[in-house]
């Protein structure tokens, strides 16, 4: 049985980016997805209702992760169970994560495998723009009607 997570005083990245380091030693370097011009990095870590929430960058994978912030604490939860978030972009599906040396997190499959196109600028930019998007709030446009079916389209406003 797990124990319950305490939560991170400060950001998470630099043990996150040592443990997904360790991953990749151990193994993941020898596996076709494995685009080892990609970097492994924490992007854009911040806090949020009082967790963190950022996107973890590695040579196979991109995801929106929250872990545990300052003061939290996390009862255990079985590894894979899934859960849903609100954030400020929306709902959101997590999966429940666990790395020994940073206890359980919530992980959001973001782009698994990476296109093998992907350079590593092009990768740390689209981890930090994810990170960013995931707490923003979306735009809404109230002339626009929210069913766009071919009839609505006819009652768009004339004008502008």
């Amino acid at each position: 049985m797990l124990d319950a997570v305490s939560g991170f005083p400060t950001s998470p990245a630099p043990q996150l980016e040592a443990a997904f380091q360790a991953v990749a030693t151990g193994g993941m370097r020898d596996l076709p997805f494995f685009h080892s011009q990609i970097p492994i990095r924490a992007c854009g870590f911040q806090l949020f209702e009082q967790q963190w929430i950022g996107c973890m960058l590695t040579p196979w994978m991109l995801s929106l992760l929250v872990l545990p912030g300052p003061q939290q604490r996390w009862e255990p939860r079985p590894i894979g169970e899934k859960l849903a978030l609100e954030l400020p972009c929306g709902n959101v599906g997590f999966t429940v994560g666990y790395l020994a040396s940073c206890g359980q997190y919530l992980a959001c499959s973001l782009m698994s495998p990476l296109e093998s196109s992907l350079g590593a600028e092009q990768a740390l930019a689209l981890a930090e723009s994810s990170a960013r998007m995931a707490l923003s709030l979306p735009v809404v446009d109230r002339s626009i009607p929210s069913n766009l079916g071919r009839r609505a389209l006819f009652r768009l406003p004339q004008g502008g």
